[in-house]
């Protein structure tokens, strides 16, 4: 069996993070990707504190293996005339320019679908192609900053965090991308229209706050910052200190309360009316934190990790990103795919999810810039 997206031809008009991660998820599903690229090329391609990196950065690599990149100049006659022709061939059609832009050139979504009917179109921008902020410029950081984001993370005193990745644009992407999806599907079950998606930052940054902004708009309730502290708020949802490193319990449910007390070799606190349930914990939260930092303390998190898990407790000792690939924890997950990379050869991450057969994955590397302009 091919892959779900074999065949689908999809003219990528997107650069830097949020849209080459939408089509790079296509491409892993079967998708051939075309990358229009300017003549100077994607910025991402740069993106390196390592000049001999540049114009092949890993971050560029890591989310355009696979395509194929053709520089058109769209601003010129012939090559507007190359890029009709190529949405002309296309399935689908993704752009993250500036709301307007490919418009006034001529390749917006009405143009778009005279030249193919049944093209999905989608748009990727800060505020998406309506509204105040329409025409505003925005990058991840400051997506963060205006959605409320970086007042989610750390202490009440804490002044804003930015998260240390580039979340908005990732989470962007990948809503993007099941946009997409969802209007191929729907072309091909009822008629095969066309579709505009118009997919906003602020908008997929709302949905991914959607455990905070759904009770503030059911009823108004507020949002405490709790640093590391479960959203249930429990105290025994938290990180603790160890002998050595940190460790993060989970600990919700009645039944993992005393579980936990029970690996901590402190099972007397279960029988304590001040940790009897959790309103008792939860008026008794300091004292209660102060007892299991004591417990923790006595083993490091390398071991704590084990035991709570065998005793049924969510838990989990803090980690640096690169210790799950380490520690062979996703070594048959499919997770990692192995391409070409200059002379030698590079990992990257594949989907997140999998498939039975026929799922996401690819070998091919990353294009260099033009490499297939002569080709397509």
């Amino acid at each position: 069996m091919k892959q779900p997206l074999s065949g689908l031809r999809v003219a990528d008009f997107t650069h830097v993070v949020a849209g080459p991660l939408a089509t790079h998820m296509l491409r892993l599903l079967g998708a051939e990707v075309i990358k229009v690229e300017s003549p100077a090329g994607d910025p991402l391609r740069n993106y390196s504190l390592v000049p001999e990196e540049r114009g092949m950065a890993p971050a560029f690599v890591g989310i355009n293996a696979g395509k194929k990149s053709v520089v058109l100049d769209l601003k010129s006659p012939e090559d507007a005339s190359t890029a009709r022709a190529l949405i002309k061939s296309a399935d689908v059609v993704v752009e993250n320019f500036r709301p307007g832009v490919l418009e006034r050139l001529g390749f917006g979504f009405e143009a778009a679908k005279a030249l193919r009917p049944g093209i999905v179109y989608c748009s990727v921008s800060g505020f998406g192609q309506t509204g105040p902020l329409r025409d505003h410029p925005a990058i991840d950081q400051i997506i963060q900053s205006l959605s409320g984001l970086m007042n989610l993370s750390g202490l009440e005193e804490d002044g804003p965090i930015r998260i240390g990745i580039p979340i908005v644009d990732t989470f962007s992407g990948m809503m993007a991308a099941l946009a997409i999806l969802s209007a191929l599907l729907q072309r091909e079950r009822f008629g095969g229209e066309g579709q505009f998606v118009d997919v906003a930052m602020l908008d997929t940054t709302m949905l991914m706050m959607m455990a905070v902004v759904n009770p503030y708009l059911i009823n108004g309730t507020p949002f405490v910052r709790t640093g590391n502290r479960g959203f249930s708020r429990a105290p025994t949802a938290d990180t603790f200190p160890t002998a050595d490193g940190r460790i993060t319990i989970g600990a919700v449910q009645e039944n993992q309360v005393r579980r936990l007390f029970g690996a901590l070799g402190r099972a007397d606190l279960s029988s304590d009316p001040r940790y009897s349930d959790r309103d008792a914990r939860m008026a008794h939260e300091d004292e209660l934190q102060a007892e299991l930092t004591v417990a923790f303390r006595t083993r490091p998190a390398a071991e704590w990790g084990p035991i709570l898990a065998e005793a049924g407790v969510p838990a989990g000792e803090v980690l640096d990103f690169h210790d799950p690939i380490s520690r062979g924890w996703i070594e048959d997950r499919d997770l990692i795919l192995t391409i070409p990379y200059g002379q030698e050869s590079a990992q990257i991450l594949n989907a997140g999810f999998r498939f039975g057969y026929a799922g996401p994955g690819m070998s091919e590397p990353a294009p260099r810039l033009g490499e297939h302009t002569g080709t397509i």
